[in-house]
Formats: C-alpha cells, sequence, structure tokens
C-alpha cells in the first residue's frame, strides 16, 4: 500500500500502516522486517511489486470479507497486509531508491484500498446489513476521501500550497474505521452491543471528511486569491519601470 515518503518521494500523505503504529512500535517492526525486506531483494522482487500485493490484500480482505458481516476477520487480513507499507519501504531504502512513478504508484493504490474498505461496508448495510442509510454514509465516506485527497493534489498541481491538513486525513479516516469495524465483529463472538461501534466510526469519518473538505477547499480560495493579488501587485510595480525605460529610449 506504499512506500514513505523518504523513500519514494511523495509528498507527505501519510500512510496506512505507519498510521496504525506508534514510533516505537514502528521501529520495532522496522527492525523485524528488515531481514525479510533483504531476502525478497536477494529473490529479485521489487518495492513495487510488495506495493501491489499488499493492495490486492487489503482489497480483497475488505470486498471478500466485510460484505458477509465478517467484520473481525476482515479488519485481520487488511491489517496483516497493511504492514507491506513498511516492507516495501524498508526495501526502497536499502535500494537506495527514489522514484516518481513510485510516489505516482503508491498514491494511486491507496486510493483503490480505500474504496475497497469503505465500498465492502456499503455492500453489506446495502445486502444483509439491510440498513439504507448507513449504505448511503459508507458510499459518502468513500466518495469524500476521494475528493479529500484530490483537493490538496489538484491545489498544488496549480501552484498553491494548500497549507492545511484538516480535521480527518486519509490515516485517521482508515484507523477510525478499521479499528471500529474489527472491533464490532467482535459481537459474532459473543461481545454484546459493541456491533454499534461501525456505525459510530462511519457518521465520524464522513462528519470529519466533509469539514476537512471545506476547509481544503476555503484554504484554496484564499490562497488563490492572494496569489491572483501578489501577481497584480507586481505587474504594477513592473508597469511604470516599462513606462520609464520606453521613455528613456
Amino acid at each position: 500500500m506504499g512506500q514513505p515518503v523518504a523513500s519514494r518521494g511523495r509528498s507527505a500523505t501519510p500512510n496506512l500502516g505507519k498510521a496504525m503504529l506508534n514510533k516505537y512500535a514502528r521501529a520495532f517492526f522496522t527492525r523485524v522486517l528488515t531481514p525479510f525486506a533483504a531476502f525478497l531483494i536477494r529473490r529479485g522482487v521489487s518495492p513495487d511489486t510488495v506495493t501491489l500485493l499488499g493492495t490486492a490484500g487489503v482489497v480483497a480482505g475488505a470486498l471478500v470479507f466485510y460484505p458477509m458481516g465478517e467484520f473481525f476477520w476482515g479488519t485481520v487480513v487488511i491489517t496483516l497486509f497493511v504492514f507491506s507499507d513498511l516492507v516495501d519501504g524498508n526495501m526502497a531504502r536499502q535500494l537506495g531508491r527514489t522514484s516518481r512513478w513510485g510516489a505516482f504508484l503508491d498514491s494511486t493504490l491507496d486510493r483503490v484500498a480505500d474504496g475497497a474498505v469503505f465500498g465492502g461496508f456499503a455492500l453489506w448495510y446495502a445486502g444483509h446489513g439491510d440498513d439504507n442509510v448507513l449504505c448511503a454514509v459508507s458510499i459518502f465516506c468513500l466518495a469524500s476521501g476521494q475528493v479529500v485527497s484530490y483537493t490538496k493534489a489538484r491545489g498544488e498541481s496549480i501552484g498553491l500550497p494548500v497549507a492545511v491538513n484538516g480535521l480527518v486525513e486519509r490515516a485517521e479516516r482508515l484507523v477510525i474505521a478499521l479499528v471500529l469495524a474489527g472491533l464490532a465483529g467482535l459481537h459474532k463472538f459473543g461481545v454484546p452491543g459493541i456491533q454499534y461501534l461501525l456505525p459510530i466510526a462511519l457518521w465520524i469519518v464522513a462528519v470529519g471528511s466533509l469539514v476537512t473538505l471545506i476547509q481544503r477547499v476555503v484554504t484554496v480560495r484564499r490562497e488563490s486569491a492572494e496569489a491572483e493579488a501578489a501577481a497584480a501587485q507586481e505587474q504594477q510595480q513592473e508597469k511604470p519601470e516599462t513606462q520609464g525605460s520606453e521613455a528613456a529610449k
């Protein structure tokens, strides 16, 4: 599901694997996974291959288990494949690689994984979950997550810094959804009342994504106005100099 920023040259979009582990746990798993990453490199496996396989595992876990209501096991499968975030990043560091292609692949597959997770929730509520409202909320989470990411990427592509992260970014969206979905799945093991954690998670992500979207749109509008005002002021300053130069001729 993606390499770390330093390894793949990607702009600062947090990886799900990194978000789910604090810095001490990440350091521990980095040490544990380094020999495995080195083994894969010796076998000729590329970081991109690990990224693709990790994403495939997340997609399978979400679209196979979640529509059946198996939220605990689905989350377990997804979490296992999330460690590809650490493996492929470790491989990229060992190889000393930074590439625009890797950054592009990473970001693109992140969107695929996000869509699969919330799509799996939507399929459950559209089917055996039998709740049209929560199905709609799941779809909103899926769509808003894509749009929130797009607003930053589009703003940066037109030369604006988009200097705001927002209330709920990708890592927060997925950590909230996956952790509470996994806990909600314990209902099948006899834990009473815990199934309501998933709807709570979806509403939190939906509202948080909406707030984040508004924050980013407002920021882009402000930065755009500031950039245009600065350009106009610069043009006004250059105009007298040009006129003076022509008069001197």
